[in-house]
């Protein structure tokens, strides 16, 4: 098994962590894991990502041109990983700012509400959580008992509060995920 996954998105919309949490969680499950962020100059609204690749097996480089899995957080991203794909590849996109029209047919895009979802949980930041929780849903590549347990494992401890809703913020992604699949 291996699955590898871009996360994209602007500065500040909580990509590099919800790729890194991710990592966290497989490397807590025994799994291999590389975790390679990349960012603009201008952290907060500057463009952001990371790649991700987990494998029962080891993982001979980090590098991923072709993702079989993109999450775009926005329409630049949507943009340049609707070409990147790799066929038959997954592209989970932010359907509350992608305006973006997919002409690819030999990949799937599934549209998650991802910011409006974050918004009615009362904080627009858990729109990483919401994308996060339609990847597991679709792919498969952790449960949400592992990420929920790295989310306890790793989250900051100066605001606990957050920590139930980004669990909700998960769950409902992966809602969403299921009823986008279907």
């Amino acid at each position: 098994m291996q699955h590898d996954v871009v996360f994209s998105g602007f500065g500040g919309q909580g990509v590099l962590f919800c790729g890194q949490l991710l990592a966290y969680a497989a490397m807590d499950s025994g799994l291999h894991v590389t975790w390679f962020p990349s960012y603009g100059p201008e952290m907060r609204g500057g463009t952001a990502n990371c790649t991700l690749v987990v494998s029962d097996d080891e993982i001979g480089s980090p590098l991923v041109r072709h993702p079989s899995c993109a999450l775009a957080f926005n329409n630049p991203s949507a943009e340049k990983y609707e070409a990147l794909t790799e066929p038959g590849g997954l592209l989970i996109h932010n359907a509350s700012l992608v305006s973006h029209t997919f002409t690819r047919t030999d990949i799937r895009a599934v549209p998650i509400h991802a910011s409006e979802v974050a918004a009615e949980l009362g904080n627009p930041r858990l729109l990483n959580m919401v994308m996060l929780g339609a990847l597991l849903q679709l792919t498969g590549v952790l449960p949400i008992d592992a990420v929920e347990s790295a989310l306890e494992a790793h989250m900051s401890t100066r605001r606990p509060e957050l920590l139930a809703l980004n669990k909700q913020a998960l769950r409902r992604g992966m809602s969403l995920a299921e009823l986008a699949a279907a």
